[in-house]
């Protein structure tokens, strides 16, 4: 369905539906390059600068704050093109839960893992549960699409 965009700004699409707004689509590709690049970096930074700092537990926590980063620096840029097909409210909050769920689920897990302060640990799952609700709003957006 082609959609015509006014500088970014909302547009309805032909035949009605949800408005689309471009920026969000523009917002949320950019926020997945933008964590996929703090991804690849932290990553390769774990793997030559901190092999010898960390025990490996700590490097664990800190690879499985790399590894579930990417996944969803990926998953913003699917959001980025499930709200240029089915634009709404659902697929926005998808965008906003994944970018809420890295910060706290990765960004908890670089903390723990490179100051060893383990009482931030309780702070991962309230990202995860952020991530899970993203999901469900993406599924939800193609659900009433």
């Amino acid at each position: 369905m082609p959609v015509r965009v006014l500088q970014g700004r909302f547009v309805h699409p032909p035949g009605g539906g949800s408005p689309y707004n471009a920026r969000m689509e523009k917002l949320f590709f950019i926020a997945g390059a933008i964590l996929a690049f703090i991804g690849v970096a932290a990553g390769a930074f774990g793997a030559h600068g901190l092999k010898s700092r960390l025990d490996a537990d700590m490097m664990a926590v800190f690879e499985v704050g790399v590894r579930y980063q990417m996944y969803h620096a990926f998953a913003l840029i699917i959001t980025a093109w499930a709200i240029s097909r089915w634009p709404g409210g659902a697929a926005n909050a998808a965008g906003y839960l994944f970018i809420l769920g890295t910060v706290l689920f990765s960004g908890s897990l670089y903390i723990v893992s490179l100051s060893g302060i383990r009482w931030l640990g309780a702070v991962t799952p309230l990202g995860g549960l952020a991530w899970l609700a993203a999901w469900l709003c993406l599924a939800w957006t193609a659900v009433r699409a």
